[in-house]
């Protein structure tokens, strides 16, 4: 089925670890994000920036991988920002408040630059 293509790409951008999502983020491939995830922190990177550029979907599964780490990774004084995100996309996040809970930026470039203030 052509709707569980998704793939993670993580590219480190000095102290901020970049991670590109491409396709379909929903409870089939969600578990691709965590592990991505996981691994950045496991080497000590608490910035963590996610790029939608070319996210076509996101299923609430997929929102819940965000939640599931924004808190250990605040207490490590990290964050988690987004960017890039198709309109499809925001208005998924937007109906359930997460720019209230995340700071979502409409390039890469303004998000990194916040990690540094």
């Amino acid at each position: 089925m052509q709707d569980n293509r998704f793939s993670v790409k993580a590219i480190d951008k000095k102290d901020v670890s970049c991670l590109y999502l491409t396709g379909y983020l929903d409870a089939h491939t969600a578990p691709q994000l965590e592990s991505a995830i996981e691994q950045v922190i496991k080497q000590g990177i608490y910035k963590i920036l996610v790029n939608f550029r070319d996210l076509d979907y996101i299923s609430s599964a997929g929102l819940g991988v965000f939640m599931a780490f924004i808190e250990e990774v605040r207490e490590k004084g990290g964050d988690i920002k987004l960017a890039d995100m198709k309109p499809k996309v925001f208005s998924v996040f937007d109906l359930l408040g997460f720019p209230l809970l995340f700071d979502v930026e409409k390039e890469e470039n303004s998000a990194i630059v916040k990690f540094k203030s």
